[in-house]
């Protein structure tokens, strides 16, 4: 007897159910095609793997010793394969041609070589190869099981309407009007929290929206991840693309290709918008034209967003939503606390690996991290800004079609953090104009020349925080050695971690 489809089965039988959850962990959006927030269907059909366990043929047969591989193998062994290469792979069979239709090898193809004229069609395979809609075959591969090509499809889709409600009472981000720098330098520097009221004060709240930008700069070219498109181009992408991960706008130089004045009222009477007073004091402007990238403008369609990160350069930012809304889920950086769930950061945390799509993260990890120390989350709405401070993790995803300016700044608060990212990892510097070199002597000489004892005092602070590392060092180092040689611990040993300062010494 022919074992029956799972596509034909009731979506709310428990055998679904089953096979649905061993697929996509913490899965709660399977939903009845009737229901406003149904996935649809892979347009080609393509199945979960779990449904194999059920399945009389399976289309996977018929690629050969290719058979032998994990799908993830089959889909690195494309990435080195050239358009024409992946169209003739994929006349072979409906495997192959299912295989050769992973939106991400277009993408990549796309990005390395860019048709030098092109209008979006809706993917990114059909815009590569200049296809209409009406032109892409049909063909069904609903024999085929394969969590690598069924997944991005269903992350794609899924509602975020369960990850971004109920947030519980105790991770909620503080909300209130309005700050003064005073009280945000003396209580607000180290924790997130959305003012409501500035940003409407701003010419940019009144006028800008998707259209209005549209009708103004669509022949101008933003900066949109790895690739450079007219606001015009990118205006019908966002419109209408199926992106696991949506390609964002993200132009750090907006103000200039769009003519814009910025600066406080009082001395740029037609400015477009201006740092609330709160966040104004920023120590990188001692750095002039020298100073590192500082302001972008976002734009982006619902889903697209920035998976987990911290701000460069040990940064504080302000983020102002002018259109449009955003959920941010965020976590302090402590040596005390883990990355948030589903992070991996090196030892000098300059590699940092999180899953490959925002969506992936919210079915697979949002669960747990709401549950874990230190979370904080919040929808920033129209008009409202949120504060980042610096050092802090952060994840943050438009929850429709969305404007946002956001800016980086040093307050005096995070000043010592500041220098001891610089000098301590060069490495992860980034931001700088070609040219400028040492931004550390850089920073400090100017820093010298304007702020001297605020540097003064910052530096003092970095040589604590400094002499306390090194005091734990020696005592880890120390403490191993007698565990190891089995000395007494009574003959003074132990001493220096323990109050005693004048044991404080370095590890021969």
């Amino acid at each position: 007897m022919k074992m029956p489809d799972i596509a034909a089965i009731d979506p709310h039988s428990d055998i679904v159910t089953n096979f649905y959850s061993s697929s996509y962990p913490n899965n709660d959006s399977l939903h009845h095609p009737s229901r406003p927030d149904a996935i649809p269907g892979h347009p080609l059909e393509v199945k979960p793997s779990g449904n194999a366990l059920l399945a009389t043929e399976n289309l996977r047969h018929a690629i050969g010793t290719f058979n032998l591989l994990p799908d993830e193998l089959i889909i690195m062994l494309l990435e080195g394969l050239d358009g024409p290469s992946l169209l003739q792979i994929g006349r072979t069979c409906k495997a192959f041609y299912a295989f050769t239709r992973a939106e991400d090898l277009w993408k990549a193809l796309f990005i390395a070589s860019p048709p030098s004229s092109f209008s979006w069609k809706g993917t990114w395979r059909s815009t590569y190869l200049n296809l209409s809609p009406s032109n892409v075959p049909i063909v069904n591969c609903s024999n085929l099981y394969s969590d690598t090509l069924h997944r991005p499809f269903y992350c794609a889709h899924i509602s975020l309407d369960p990850y971004v409600t109920n947030i519980p009472p105790r991770n909620q981000i503080a909300r209130l009007p309005d700050l003064s720098p005073e009280e945000f330098q003396e209580k607000w520097t180290d924790t997130p929290f959305i003012l409501t009221e500035p940003v409407k004060q701003w010419p940019v709240y009144r006028k800008w929206s998707i259209e209005t930008l549209l009708s103004q700069y669509s022949d101008v070219l933003f900066r949109a991840e790895a690739v450079d498109w007219k606001l015009s181009t990118y205006g019908e992408y966002m419109k209408n693309n199926s992106d696991e991960s949506p390609l964002y706008l993200f132009d750090r130089a907006f103000v200039a290709k769009m003519g814009l004045k910025v600066g406080q009222l009082s001395d740029e009477p037609d400015a477009s918008y201006w740092t609330p007073p709160c966040f104004g004091e920023d120590f990188f402007s001692v750095l002039g034209n020298d100073r590192p990238d500082r302001q972008w403008l976002i734009i982006g369609p619902e889903r697209s967003g920035s998976t987990f990160h911290k701000d460069p350069n040990a940064t504080s930012a302000w983020n102002a939503v002018v259109r449009g809304s955003k959920y941010w889920i965020m976590f302090p950086s402590s040596s005390k606390l883990p990355p948030p769930p589903g992070v991996y950061v090196s030892d000098d945390q300059s590699e940092v690996t999180s899953p490959l799509s925002i969506a992936e993260w919210l079915l697979g990890f949002h669960a747990e991290a709401r549950r874990a120390p230190g979370c904080l989350e919040g929808i920033c709405g129209e008009g409202e800004i949120l504060h980042v401070p610096s050092g802090w993790w952060h994840l943050v995803v438009n929850l429709e079609p969305a404007i946002a300016i956001t800016q980086n700044f040093i307050p005096r608060a995070h000043l010592t953090a500041a220098l001891d990212f610089l000098s301590n990892k060069a490495d992860q510097v980034s931001g700088f104009r070609k040219g400028v070199e040492n931004p550390y002597e850089r920073f400090v000489t100017k820093m010298q020349e304007l702020h001297p004892l605020l540097l003064a005092e910052a530096c003092d602070e970095l040589k604590k925080r400094t002499d306390a590392k090194k005091r734990k060092w020696d005592e880890i180092v120390h403490g191993k050695a007698e565990q190891d040689n089995d000395i007494d611990s009574t003959k003074g040993g132990f001493s220096f971690g323990f109050g005693d300062d004048g044991s404080d010494v370095e590890v021969p």
